[in-house]
């Protein structure tokens, strides 16, 4: 199968095409057939040497995609070869072929396409498991998502606003902050206004979800309501900074965070049957609509990575392995 090896540590550059064998499905595994498979910031860590494979899973990258079942592995039930499916990857998206634990796995929604549906489960697993399982969010809170226009942002409003929760969302362009005006936010653009102003303003967030980091960590404590939670996912400013540990005490906030990719095969199997009951039908019912920016071959993987690290895309890149 063709597949794309990261040669070494560095940059997008050093994503190479190459060959290697048809992966086997063990126990409780599935062999899919890939169509497309998405691109994530998590690829870019890997690739930098920045963020290990867990151990027995693919060192190639690709945590999601989409195609068809090829092939059952011993124990598993419920599916059949040459079912439409998307999947959350423990590694090894960026090839034709990958297994994952049939758990994991999805039916691709009704009036989904597979290049669409390539772009759900990373971001609907990290969403869902961090502002609903984790962070809790109900009907009419006050709800702040940074980088609002990315993959993560676009379904975490949508999915929000499905909840009956009240959004904003912080983005660094005029055209950004258009994007996710359209999908129900009120957009902060970071380089004019004060996000932590403009919801204290309002009453305060009652969850923020926080990608940044750094110097938005203080400011997000000031735009928390009393009694407010703050996720943190990712860390692409700073995972450091100095705050006044006494605001949390004072105003009774919560401060939290997850990785996906560590987590136990039950938790992402828990996380999997929530989708399924509780996000599937949002998206069947148009809810939840698929954002996408681009659209690469496979054996252009390094200028997918380039065009994410570049920060100029609104939505998620997927490659076609087709």
């Amino acid at each position: 199968m063709r597949c794309i090896e990261i040669t070494a540590p560095g940059g997008p550059e050093v994503l190479k095409l190459a060959s290697r064998a048809v992966p086997v499905p063990g126990p409780g595994e599935i062999l899919i057939e890939i169509a497309y498979a998405g691109v994530n910031r998590p690829d870019a860590l890997q690739r930098a040497g920045a963020y290990k494979a867990p151990p027995g899973a693919s060192d190639l990258p690709g945590l999601e995609a989409s195609g068809r079942i090829a092939a059952l592995g011993p124990g598993v039930s419920g599916w059949s070869v040459g079912d439409p499916v998307c999947a959350l990857l423990p590694g090894g998206g960026y090839a034709e072929y990958a297994t994952c634990p049939a758990a994991h796995t999805l039916p691709i929604p009704i009036g989904i396409s597979l290049r669409d549906a390539a772009c759900l489960p990373e971001t609907c697993f990290t969403v869902w498991s961090n502002v609903v399982m984790r962070g809790g969010l109900s009907a009419g809170e006050r709800f702040l998502i940074h980088g609002g226009s990315s993959g993560i942002g676009t379904t975490a409003i949508q999915i929000a606003r499905a909840l009956g929760a009240r959004v904003w969302a912080t983005a660094g362009s005029a055209e950004k902050c258009s994007a996710c005006e359209a999908l129900g936010a009120t957009a902060i653009n970071y380089r004019e206004a004060d996000f932590a102003e403009v919801l204290r303003a309002e009453g305060g967030a009652n969850l923020i979800l926080d990608m940044v980091g750094g110097s938005y960590i203080a400011r997000n404590l000031k735009a928390l309501a009393d009694e407010g939670r703050m996720v943190f996912i990712a860390f692409l400013e700073s995972p450091k900074a100095e705050i006044n540990f006494a605001q949390v005490m004072l105003r009774r906030l919560t401060i939290t965070g997850s990785t996906l990719r560590p987590q136990s095969d039950t938790a992402k199997a828990e996380i999997a049957r929530q989708l399924r009951a509780q996000v599937w039908p949002m998206i069947e019912a148009g809810k939840l609509k698929v954002v996408q920016d681009s659209v690469f071959p496979l054996e252009e993987a390094a200028s997918a990575h380039a065009r994410m690290e570049s920060s100029a895309h609104i939505g998620k890149i997927v490659l076609r392995l087709f």
